[in-house]
């Protein structure tokens, strides 16, 4: 275990101790090992305190997986401040959007020559403007407040503590066992609590972070084709974009560890990882930004016997299925403090002390949990209630099917029609036709999609995860009224 200090930025400070000048984080152009972290955090921190941070305030801090980004989240947190992660690429009004609903009037910069917003351009690493918000109750001993993706409304705040996610860490790394020395490839953004988790576990286990500013399949299987790498943190997302660069690349295997979550595994897609690098370690991790993330595991030593499903619950995570719908419900103690500024959302996130995740998920005999889909995605055909999840992991069997993205648009007859976006694999030839005849074996006749798209690629969102809005979006502009 690494337990130690309650404080996040303090328990880096001692693994820094510890490590000395081993290499910490490797960016495309620049690396710095554990003394230059924590004196880059000291810093970081000391010239918050000159701008007289108050205790618990917000402080934003940009990040695009650069190698300084963390030892600035570390100042933050060794100030007494709050982390609110925001990409340097984002719109000038999403920038402002934070800005207002958490009060921030400090930003952290770490590499002030980089291209970001103009809120959020500095000439120093530390910037101060305005006056600080008032204190919130919930704030109290908190770490990040984390916004999540808003795909189905205005993004909330979710508030995580030190102690709580402090504690997460350490359930995290008795089920998956980081190792000092160990280098490990993340190309996930430090902007979603994926990246976050991965990030601190390395660090505080004295292994080495080579940070990705963006997922690029062939650099990525550069990265992982090299002896160096011995752990990866991936999204199914990037799995996909992956696999055509990696199967053409026959002899660029890769042996070490993928840690795969953010979204549903599918298992063909599992499959053909498996097919391709047998001797690495695929496994896959279930998790809320609400609940500090990894509450399900499904180890390596088990992805063959039970692929497709999220495996069984971490140390300390309890879980039920609610009797009506089969909602997957959780109570664990490293759940966030709440939603910031929004406590009728809060209480309505939980029934009793189980969180209530949205996902519609059912008991296997062996054991373990799958999920069904999400509640909010469910699409009603016709008077039937059907799982996009399903149809997605069905179609996703078919050996010419890449990627599949299912979701309902409004139809004036069937209250909503079903709708398949389907990424073929290169030099496929398939087509509307031939796809539902393949289907009708394996699916209900109302399962059937309506209409089936051909793209390149699934629509991505911020986290590089598909994203059923954007495509509900675009269909919806392509479809004529009335249909």
């Amino acid at each position: 275990m690494i337990q130690g200090a309650a404080n996040l930025g303090e328990r880096l400070i001692e693994a820094c101790g510890r490590s000395g000048i081993a290499p910490a984080l490797v960016g495309a152009d620049e690396t710095i090992d554990y003394r230059s972290f924590a004196n880059s955090a000291g810093e970081t921190a000391e010239s918050l305190r000159k701008a007289r941070i108050e205790a618990d305030e917000p402080v934003l801090l940009a990040v695009s997986n650069r190698v300084r980004d963390l030892a600035g989240l570390c100042g933050i947190w060794l100030a007494g401040g709050v982390a609110v992660p925001v990409h340097r690429t984002s719109l000038e009004a999403t920038v402002a959007t934070l800005a207002r609903r958490t009060g921030a009037r400090l930003l952290v910069n770490m590499h002030p020559d980089r291209a970001v917003p103009a809120s959020l351009a500095a000439d120093t690493p530390v910037t101060s403007r305005g006056v600080p918000p008032p204190p919130r109750p919930l704030l109290a001993g908190a770490a990040y407040i984390l916004f999540t993706s808003g795909s189905t409304g205005e993004p909330k705040g979710v508030v995580l503590a030190h102690d709580r996610f402090s504690r997460k860490l350490d359930m995290i790394d008795a089920a998956l066992a980081f190792v000092a020395g160990e280098r490990t490839l993340l190309p996930l953004q430090l902007t979603f609590i994926f990246g976050h988790w991965v990030s601190l576990l390395i660090l505080l286990r004295g292994g080495t972070l080579e940070l990705c500013e963006k997922f690029e399949a062939p650099v990525a299987l550069e990265h992982l084709a090299g002896t160096r790498v011995r752990r990866v943190a991936l999204v199914p997302t990037m799995l996909r974009a992956l696999l055509p660069v990696a199967e053409a690349r026959a002899g660029a295997r890769y042996s070490g560890a993928i840690m795969v979550g953010g979204e549903p595994l599918p298992a063909a897609l599992g499959r053909r990882y498996r097919a391709l690098w047998p001797a690495a370690a695929l496994g896959d991790i279930y998790g809320l930004t609400e609940t500090g993330s990894c509450d399900f595991f499904l180890p390596p030593e088990e992805y063959d016997e039970a692929a497709g499903s999220i495996g069984r619950p971490g140390p300390g995570i309890e879980f039920r299925l609610s009797p009506g719908d089969g909602e997957l419900q959780i109570r664990t103690p490293t759940a966030m403090r709440g939603y910031l500024d929004a406590p009728e959302p809060t209480a309505a996130a939980f029934d009793e002390g189980w969180f209530r995740t949205g996902d519609l998920a059912r008991s296997r005999a062996d054991g373990r949990v799958e999920l069904v889909g999400r509640a909010k995605d469910l699409i009603f055909r016709g008077g039937n209630k059907i799982s996009p999840l399903e149809l997605e992991r069905v179609f996703a069997e078919h050996p010419e099917v890449a990627g599949a993205l299912a979701v309902g648009a409004p139809d004036a007859l069937k209250g909503e029609a079903l709708h398949l976006l389907i990424v073929p694999r290169e030099g496929a030839r398939l087509d509307q036709a031939r796809l539902i005849d393949w289907a009708r074996e394996r699916l209900e006749r109302f399962k059937l999609p309506d209409h089936i798209h051909f793209a390149a690629e699934l629509p991505l969102g911020r986290s590089g995860k598909a994203d059923r809005a954007t495509l509900r979006q675009l269909i919806q502009a392509k479809t004529p009224p009335g249909r």
